[in-house]
């Protein structure tokens, strides 16, 4: 983005006594207000930069965390997922032995 400061000025090329062209120093001519609002324009720029970064690395922090805590749930949910089978197999495995139980049972008093 290029904006322009028609403030400064800059000095014209000055024609000596032999009609030689001589460049005179380049002259910047900016007012102490024009100054001081583009100083405050740089110093706003840079805090921001700063909380900005500040931001992306807590929420970097937080992804993270959040991966880490993840993962972890993950294991804990693979864990129980692996006890309920378990607790499955071994309902089924007492129910059939209910049944031949009862089974026998029946058969007794006949």
């Amino acid at each position: 983005m290029s904006q322009s400061f028609p403030e400064f000025a800059t000095a014209a090329e000055t024609q000596t006594e032999n009609g030689h062209h001589q460049a005179e120093g380049v002259a910047l001519a900016v007012s102490a207000d024009d100054f001081s609002a583009l100083e405050e324009r740089i110093l706003r720029a840079v805090e921001l930069v700063k909380r900005e970064r500040s931001a992306r690395a807590a929420a970097e922090d937080r992804a993270a965390k959040a991966e880490a805590q993840a993962r972890e749930q993950t294991a804990i949910a693979d864990q129980l997922h692996n006890e309920l089978d378990g607790l499955r197999a071994e309902r089924d495995h007492v129910r059939q032995r209910v049944e031949k139980l009862l089974t026998q049972l029946d058969a007794i008093e006949l």
